[in-house]
C-alpha cells in the first residue's frame, strides 16, 4: 500500500523485498492513488530497491482514486515502468493491475506502451470479464477472498471457492489471479465489520493447492498491499506477490515508517509475523505443483483475538463490528509437524484440552478462556513445543479490538511473546 508509506527510504523497501523474499514471495503489488503526491516518488525507489535485491514490483492503480478518464496518466506510468529490470513479466509482458476499476478499457494503454503489458484488473462480479470493458483485459484479479455473499456482505463460514469457480467460469481461459488472505476486520466510522475467517490462513491455502490458479495475489503485506503467485506449468518462472494495517490482514512486519490513519488502535502491538511462517510450506507447494505442504521442522503458530465477542467496550464511540456475533470464541493453534504428536492447549482457567494431531499443517481450536494462554507439544512422552502466548485475554476493554495476535512456537521458544 504505497499511499501509507510515504516516508519510506530505499532501506525500508528493501528490508520488506528481502523479508518477503525468505518465504517465496517473487514480487509487490504497489498499490497506487492518483492524488498521493508522493506517489512517483515511492514507486521510483519500489522499483529501484527490487532491482537491487532481485524482486520484482507492478503497479496496481487504486481506481478509488483513478477514473476511467485517466487513461493517458496510467498510460505514462506503464511507458515508464513497463521495461524496466525490476517489473514483473508474465507471459512475456509487463502485469499490471487494479483495486476495482472494472470498467477500465486497457485497449488505448496497450496501444500506447511501448512494451506488452498484461492487463490483471480487479473485478467485482466475474461476469464482467464478458462484456464491456473487461473484455479487453488479460484476465482478472478477485478480491472476494473471505466468506461473502459479494463485496463486503458478511456470512457464516467456511470459505469455499464459489467464487474461484466463478471467475475461472467466465474467464473461460483467461489469466486468474486469485486472492489468499487470513483476516479481515476493521473498525472505523465508514467500515466497521469482521469477516468470518478463524481457519482462513489454513484453510484457503488448501484451497489453493487444489484449484491451482494462475497467480495468487495475498491480501496483504501492510494492511493494503499485494502478493502474486504463477501456477506451475503455465509460465515458465512461478512467483508470489503481496498487499493494510486498517483491515488486519498484514502479514508484513507493522513497520514504524507508515502514516496512521487511526488502526493502530487496533495493529498496534498485534504482530501476525508468524503468519509468514505458517504460509511458506504452501506458498512451497504452490510453486511446485505439490498437493501438500512438506513441513520440514516443528512448529506451532497460534491466532487469538484480545477479548470474547460479547464484552462491551467501555470508551468505544463505535459498536461492535458487522459479523462479530457470527464468530466463535476460540484459540486456533495450525499445528506444522513431521510426525503426529500430541497438542496441549490451556486457555486461562480453561481446563487443558489434548488433542492428537498428524503430520503436516493441521488447524485445532479449543474454547477461549480468559487469562494467560499456553501451548505444548508432546511426542513419545517428550515436550518438543511449549510457550505461553503473547498476549492474554481479558475480559474487559475500552476499543473494540477483532483483530488478532499472532504468535509461533519453534524450537522450544516462543516468537511474538
Amino acid at each position: 500500500m504505497v499511499g501509507i508509506v510515504k516516508d519510506y527510504q530505499l532501506s525500508d523497501w528493501k528490508e520488506d523485498m528481502t523479508t518477503a523474499q525468505s518465504i517465496g514471495i517473487d514480487a509487490f503489488a504497489l498499490n497506487c492513488a492518483s492524488i498521493d503526491s508522493y506517489t512517483p516518488t515511492q514507486l521510483a525507489l519500489a522499483y529501484e530497491a527490487a532491482q537491487q535485491v532481485n524482486f520484482k514490483v507492478f503497479i496496481s492503480f487504486d481506481f478509488a482514486y483513478w477514473t476511467n478518464g485517466d487513461s493517458a496518466k496510467i498510460t505514462e506510468y506503464m511507458k515508464q515502468y513497463a521495461g524496466h529490470p525490476a517489473q514483473m513479466q508474465y507471459k512475456g509482458a509487463a502485469v499490471v493491475s487494479t483495486f476495482v476499476g472494472d470498467s477500465f478499457n486497457w485497449d488505448a494503454v496497450r496501444q500506447g506502451t511501448p512494451h506488452p503489458i498484461y492487463a490483471l484488473p480487479n473485478l467485482q462480479d466475474p461476469a464482467e470479464a464478458t462484456t464491456g470493458p473487461a473484455k479487453s483485459a488479460d484476465g482478472a484479479f478477485s478480491w472476494l477472498a473471505w466468506p461473502t455473499d459479494g463485496g463486503n456482505s458478511i456470512i457464516p463460514g467456511p470459505m469455499t471457492t464459489i467464487w474461484d469457480d466463478r471467475f475461472v467460469h467466465f474467464l473461460a481461459g483467461k489469466s486468474y489471479m486469485a486472492p489468499v488472505s487470513p483476516w479481515f476486520s476493521t473498525h472505523f466510522n465508514t467500515k466497521n465489520w469482521v469477516f468470518v475467517c478463524e481457519n482462513l490462513p489454513t484453510l484457503r491455502w488448501e484451497q489453493m493447492l487444489s484449484l491451482k490458479p494462475d497467480l495468487i495475489e495475498i491480501i496483504t503485506w501492510n494492511g493494503n498491499t499485494i502478493l502474486t503467485l504463477y501456477t506451475p506449468g503455465k509460465d515458465p518462472s512461478p512467483k508470489l506477490l503481496y498487499t493494510d494495517y486498517g483491515e488486519s490482514h498484514y502479514i508484513g512486519p507493522y513497520s514504524a515508517h507508515h502514516s496512521d490513519d487511526g488502526s493502530s488502535q487496533w495493529a498496534a502491538d498485534m504482530p501476525h509475523d508468524s503468519w509468514r511462517n505458517l504460509f511458506k510450506p504452501y506458498i512451497a507447494a504452490y510453486k511446485s505443483g505439490a498437493e501438500v505442504p512438506t513441513v520440514e521442522a516443528d512448529e506451532v503458530v497460534y491466532w487469538y483475538r484480545p477479548t470474547p465477542k460479547g464484552v462491551v467496550c467501555t470508551g468505544d464511540t463505535l459498536s461492535a463490528p458487522i459479523g462479530a456475533g457470527m464468530l466463535s470464541d476460540s484459540i486456533f493453534v495450525a499445528t506444522m509437524l513431521t510426525s503426529p504428536a500430541t497438542l496441549t492447549v490451556q486457555s486461562g482457567n480453561n481446563a487443558p484440552v489434548s488433542i492428537g494431531v498428524p503430520a503436516g499443517i493441521v488447524t485445532s481450536n479449543v474454547t477461549m478462556g480468559v487469562g494467560a494462554q499456553s501451548f505444548k507439544v508432546v511426542r513419545d512422552g517428550k515436550t518438543i513445543l511449549s510457550g505461553r502466548g503473547g498476549l492474554e485475554i481479558k475480559d474487559s476493554c475500552v476499543h473494540y479490538n477483532f483483530n488478532v495476535y499472532v504468535g509461533s512456537l519453534t524450537g522450544g521458544k516462543g516468537v511474538g511473546d
